[in-house]
C-alpha cells in the first residue's frame, strides 16, 4: 500500500474530504489555501484562493458543483467547484471551525468559535443552487448551554444536528424547533472529530482522551469504544470492511523531542465490531490531524501536522481480509 504524497500545503492540514463520487479530494490547512486534487493519481487541479486566515474546514455538495470553506478570518465562502470562482461570502462573528452541506444540499451548517465576547454557535443557512448570491440571514442559530461546540454533523434525513463539545459531551438538536432532544457524556476530553456513517444512523467520534467511540444517532447511545495510547485528532469508518481508522499522536509542541515512531503518528485500524486493533499505516512526521475514506472503500487519505497529504489505495489483500474470531 504505497501512498501518493501530495505536497500542496506549507502548514498543518486541518481537514480533508472526498466528494461523493470519490474521484476528487479537497484539502485545507492553516496556510489560507484550499486545494483540489484527483484522488486516483494525486494530480493537482487547482486552488480556492480568497481567505485571509487559516482554513479550518471544507465540504462540497453531492453533485460536486459547489464547495464551501470556513476559516479563521471569520468568514465562510461558497465557491464554484469547477472554476474556483467565489460565489458568496458569509460574515460571522468569529472563526468558522466546521462546515457541512445537508444530505439534500438545501442547507449548510457552520460551527463558530467562542472568542472576543462572542458565544459560539451552530448556524444553519439555506442554499439556493439556482443563483450565486445566498441569504446572509441564518434560518436558526443553535446555542449550547454548556461547553462550546467543536464539531457538528447532519443526521439521517437531515432531521437532527449532532454536535460534539469541548467538555466531551454530545448534543442532539431538533434544529428546526431549536430544541435539544438528547445529551450524552461521550468523552473525558475535547471531541476533536465526528464523522457520520453514509446513512446518518450512527457516527464515530475521536477525542484527546485517547479513545474513539461509535454512537447511535437517534439516542446518542454508545455502541463501541476503541482505546489507544495517544491523543486522537480524527476518526473515520470504511464502507467495505468492518474497520475504523484512527489518527492522532503526541502534541505538536512536543514532537521535536521524539522520533516519529515514539510520537505514535500512525493511522490505526480497528475492527468496528470487535474493537481490536488489526493494523497500522506509518509515514507522517507529525500528528495526524484529519482522515477521510474514499466513498467506494478502495482507499483513504490522511493529513498531518507535517503539511503533507498521503493518499493510500488499498492492496488486493486488504479486500480479502477476514477477521479471525
Amino acid at each position: 500500500m504505497r501512498p501518493l504524497l501530495l505536497q500542496g500545503h506549507e502548514r498543518p492540514l486541518t481537514q480533508i474530504k472526498y466528494n461523493r463520487d470519490g474521484d476528487l479530494l479537497m484539502t485545507v490547512s492553516k496556510d489560507k489555501v484550499a486545494n483540489l486534487w484527483y484522488s486516483h493519481n494525486g494530480e493537482h487541479i487547482g486552488c480556492y484562493i480568497g481567505h485571509l486566515g487559516a482554513l479550518w474546514t471544507i465540504d462540497c455538495n453531492k453533485t460536486s458543483t459547489l464547495v464551501i470553506t470556513g476559516a479563521a478570518d471569520n468568514t465562510a465562502r461558497l465557491w464554484h467547484a469547477e472554476t474556483g470562482r467565489m460565489l458568496h461570502t458569509w460574515e460571522l462573528p468569529t472563526a468558522v471551525k466546521r462546515v457541512e452541506f445537508s444530505h439534500d444540499d438545501q442547507y449548510v451548517l457552520m460551527v463558530t468559535e467562542e472568542r472576543m465576547g462572542h458565544k459560539s454557535g451552530i448556524y444553519v443557512f439555506a442554499i439556493d443552487i439556482s443563483r450565486p448570491e445566498q441569504s446572509n440571514e441564518p434560518i436558526v442559530i443553535l446555542r449550547a448551554s454548556g461547553a462550546k461546540p467543536t464539531v457538528a454533523a447532519w443526521s439521517f434525513l437531515d432531521k437532527f444536528i449532532v454536535s460534539g463539545h469541548e467538555d466531551g459531551t454530545l448534543s442532539l438538536y431538533d434544529w428546526r424547533n431549536e430544541v435539544v432532544v438528547e445529551t450524552a457524556k461521550a468523552h473525558e476530553g475535547i471531541i476533536t472529530d465526528m464523522q457520520m456513517w453514509k446513512d446518518g444512523t450512527y457516527f464515530i467520534t475521536s477525542s484527546r482522551d485517547m479513545t474513539a467511540r461509535l454512537f447511535e444517532t437517534a439516542t446518542l447511545q454508545a455502541m463501541k469504544e476503541y482505546k489507544t495510547d495517544a491523543p486522537l485528532n480524527t476518526a473515520t469508518m470504511t464502507p467495505t470492511q468492518d474497520l475504523v481508522i484512527l489518527g492522532g499522536g503526541q502534541a505538536a509542541s512536543e514532537v521535536t523531542t521524539t522520533s516519529s515512531r515514539q510520537g505514535k503518528f500512525e493511522s490505526r485500524f480497528f475492527h468496528k465490531i470487535f474493537e481490536d486493533e488489526v493494523g497500522r499505516s506509518r509515514g507522517h512526521f507529525g500528528p495526524i490531524n484529519t482522515l477521510a475514506v474514499q466513498p467506494d472503500g478502495k482507499g483513504f487519505a490522511s493529513g498531518g501536522e507535517d503539511g503533507l497529504v498521503r493518499v493510500h489505495h488499498f492492496d488486493p489483500d486488504y479486500f480479502k481480509f477476514k477477521y479471525d474470531y
